[in-house]
């Protein structure tokens, strides 16, 4: 039969029509389901010409299908330049430099951080480094692969070009990540930045510490940034005492706290201040607690003039130090409040109208200067006072030998330091405290932390006295709230208008006072002031309000005793103690030796030159816990006394 089919021949027509079928499907169904699976489906040529087709002949189809294929992980960049291609839209022509710089920089990793700052992750010889998009270091690895790839080098122009688009892509295309210097956190864990070449960091967390190579977190590096030491495990403690010049085992407890909330990933952090004539190393000192944690080439600068400055430091450091202050001017005061608590700066960004750069900071900062710097009660409630004393002749070393031992003892120092850091970390969710004060997250993870040093307690009878030290510290440097304990000293209550508060605390005072340029010049001055100083005269039982009164709404001001804590009913302003005083007013007889017990102590002073007797001032001090376990306290002259304690608890009380 001439018409029949070969079997041979009807495969082959079977193929044909498979063939034929497969050609007919579009390329394009079902693009994106296996763009999810694989991504390197769109790249397909099949599927690069259906798709150059589509953009050709329907746009917004094309949009549309881009958009879809955007959320998946597909290389939108490199799919978009291989359909041009496929189109020849580049005329024939050699590819710009913008487009070469571009498609470099998609070896690197872009994210942006949640201010919309565009960042980038790159390998450099296996391990991770990130950089910011517009700092002069992705600029110069940006040009370096162009080198590398051209053997040219980029224009400006083109640089440019390409740094716009990859910033944009870093934000509109990467993930939002926060970014951190030197301190970061995650998942219940601290990281510390080492600084070092391989961009290590050390890993904390309640089980321990370990270095590691790839942190989960994201660490940038500014100008100036030095290298911490590898942390190493057997240090002690007393290998930093003898490097710092600190008078008792008080003000040694309290620095190393402050160090100690300086390891943590978030704040409020205090104000370390640090006061002493000359010679007393307050710059050293500042020098060395800030190489302990975030080492600069620049550690110690002088304050900054104006708020913008300021917030600038703040986001290329985590510590602040400042040295030589001779004053604190208020605005620069409430700055710093605000940069250890957490607060924001804003500024009109550059060559704009509408614009605004943002800058946002909780850092430690460090203070010191000659004379008492600290006037303003809201940030004396946020520091820590250490007066240094001078050294004597006989106990100088260079600075030579100084720095040589801190650089030996360095990594064990951290690495007990870090110890005291897991320690925190594990008790702080059961540490309880009586009473809170103003910084109460500090006297928590302090309170957590000191098992690792010292014995339980030491810290907050610490931290309770150098408050009250503090308070004393205010009044004496604030005229109006030393004139208004001056007035209180005879009275259990004063009423009055301002104008008539402000006439008495003039006579009170005298004329030179009353002309000094920080006196207020009138009842409206004097009322801020007055409220101010509020909390401050609370602390030795001044209560200050503002009441109106009648049908004219007449405002007083109310000023009138109260009892402090645990204060007998008869005892006020200016009463006796209820033992003999000291010769520097101290009544230094012990309490009973509990927890509970308490030192009232009543001060008082003359006035040589216009023959009249100061108030006394009354504050109320939990027990000493040094003192309650045998270690120093203070003599009446001021004198550090030592027990047999000082060879206990790995010799921590130790003197210099």
């Amino acid at each position: 039969m001439s018409g029949a089919v070969k079997p041979a021949e009807l495969e082959n027509l079977v193929s044909a029509a498979i063939a034929a079928a497969e050609e007919v499907r579009d390329p394009l169904d079902g693009l994106v389901e296996r763009a999810k699976i694989d991504p390197g489906v769109p790249f397909k040529p099949d599927v690069l010409k259906a798709l150059s087709a589509l953009k050709n002949e329907d746009r917004s189809a094309f949009e549309t299908l881009r958009a879809t294929l955007k959320k998946t992980d597909c290389r939108m960049t490199e799919l978009d330049q291989a359909i041009a291609g496929e189109n020849s839209e580049t005329g024939g022509r050699e590819p710009k430099q913008a487009d070469i710089l571009i498609e470099l920089a998609q070896s690197a990793k872009l994210f942006h951080s949640p201010d919309n700052t565009a960042f980038a992750d790159i390998d450099m010889n296996g391990h991770r480094e990130t950089w910011t998009v517009r700092r002069k270091d992705f600029k110069r690895w940006l040009a370096r692969q162009f080198y590398d790839a051209t053997g040219g080098a980029p224009n400006s122009e083109a640089l440019q070009s390409a740094l716009n688009v990859i910033e944009a892509e870093a934000c509109f295309d990467g993930s939002e990540r926060p970014v951190f210097v030197r301190i970061g956190g995650i998942d219940g864990k601290i990281y510390l930045d080492l600084g070092d070449r391989t961009w290590r960091a050390v890993e904390i967390d309640p089980n321990g510490w370990r270095v590691i190579d790839n942190p989960p977190v994201r660490f940038r590096r500014s100008a100036g940034m030095q290298s911490l030491p590898i942390p190493t495990k057997g240090g002690s403690i007393d290998a930093l005492r003898s490097l710092l010049n600190v008078k008792s085992d008080s003000d040694f407890v309290l620095a190393v706290t402050w160090i100690l909330a300086c390891l943590r990933e978030c704040g409020p952090y205090p104000v370390l201040v640090l006061a002493g004539e000359q010679g007393s190393a307050k710059s050293t000192f500042s020098a060395i607690l800030r190489a302990l944690v975030d080492p600069n080439i620049a550690p110690l600068r002088a304050l900054p003039r104006e708020d913008r400055d300021l917030f600038i430091a703040a986001s290329n450091g985590h510590v602040l130090s400042f040295d030589n202050v001779s004053g604190l001017s208020p605005w620069i005061s409430d700055t710093l409040c605000r940069l250890a608590t957490g607060g924001g700066f804003a500024v009109r960004q550059l060559y704009t109208d509408q614009d605004e750069v943002l800058f946002e900071a909780t850092r430690p900062i460090i203070l010191n200067g000659i004379e008492d710097i600290v006037a303003r009660p809201d940030l004396a409630d946020r520091a820590l006072f250490l007066t240094l004393e001078p050294i004597p002749k006989e106990r100088r070393r260079t600075a030579t030998d100084l720095w040589a031992t801190f650089e030996a003892e360095c990594a064990g120092i951290l690495g007990i330091l870090l110890d005291a850091v897991v320690g925190g970390l594990k008790r702080l969710p059961d540490t309880r405290l009586e009473g809170m004060p103003r910084m109460a997250d500090f006297a928590l993870w302090g309170a957590a932390c000191e098992p690792a040093l010292w014995p339980a307690g030491a810290f907050m009878a610490a931290y309770s006295e150098n408050l009250d030290q503090a308070v004393d510290t205010v009044i004496e440097a604030d005229l109006i709230a030393s004139a208004v304990r001056d007035l209180m000293t005879l009275r259990t209550e004063w009423t009055g208008t301002a104008t008539d508060l402000l006439d008495a605390l003039g006579e009170k005072v005298g004329e030179k006072i009353t002309k000094a340029k920080e006196w207020p010049k009138t009842p409206r001055a004097l009322s801020g002031r007055l409220r101010r100083a509020a909390t401050t005269l609370r602390a030795i039982g001044i209560d200050t309000s503002f009441e109106k009164e009648g049908r004219a709404r007449t405002r007083n001001i109310r000023l009138s005793t109260i009892r402090l804590a645990n204060e007998p009913e008869n005892a006020g302003i200016g009463s006796s103690a209820p033992s003999a005083p000291s010769a520097e007013g101290v009544n230094t007889a012990p309490g009973n030796g509990s927890d509970d017990a308490h030192l009232r102590t009543v001060s008082s002073s003359t006035d040589a030159n216009e023959g009249k007797s100061k108030p006394a001032t009354v504050r109320e001090k939990s027990s000493d816990a040094l003192n309650a376990d045998g270690a120093d306290g203070e003599n009446a002259n001021g004198s550090v006394k030592s027990s047999a304690a000082d060879t206990g608890t790995g010799g921590w009380r130790r003197r210099l």
